[in-house]
């Protein structure tokens, strides 16, 4: 497997006056949509494709009312997922309350087999992609 990246340059906020310094950003490469992987899994083992599409269904109603439990999902060697939370800071716990909350976020961490697969991959320079412009003037590249 070869990830695709492209070189380019960031600037470090805390030392804005110093020149940018070039990096490595991952590109991604084509899509595979839900039908795709359902497809994909049913050609490696006996389920159909509406069985995977069924399945995975299944897992992320799971996966919701769990995860809006607090509760810790592990799917063994494929990783875990879980609630973060980002917010505002306090100067005393008695400060804080859950006002302060600004947005939560699901943090996967890989298990096994992926932590596994990220130590054996290979890369593959390319151009930067194009930015593209949306409606709504945000960028997307």
């Amino acid at each position: 497997m070869a990830v695709r990246f492209s070189v380019v340059p960031k600037k470090n906020p805390s030392k804005s006056s110093e020149p940018a310094k070039f990096y490595a950003q991952a590109q991604g490469h084509g899509d595979m949509d839900f039908d795709a992987i359902c497809k994909d899994v049913d050609s490696r083992c006996t389920a159909t494709p509406a069985d995977v599409a069924a399945v995975l269904k299944a897992l992320l109603t799971t996966m919701e009312t769990s995860l809006g439990k607090s509760e810790i999902i592990r799917l063994g060697d494929f990783g875990s997922f879980q609630i973060a939370v980002s917010s505002t800071g306090t100067v005393t716990k008695e400060e804080f309350n859950s006002s302060l909350i600004k947005k939560a976020r699901i943090s996967f961490r890989p298990g096994k087999s992926l932590s596994k697969m990220l130590k054996t991959l290979d890369y593959t320079q390319v151009p930067k992609l194009p930015v593209k412009v949306t409606n709504g003037g945000n960028e997307v590249g």
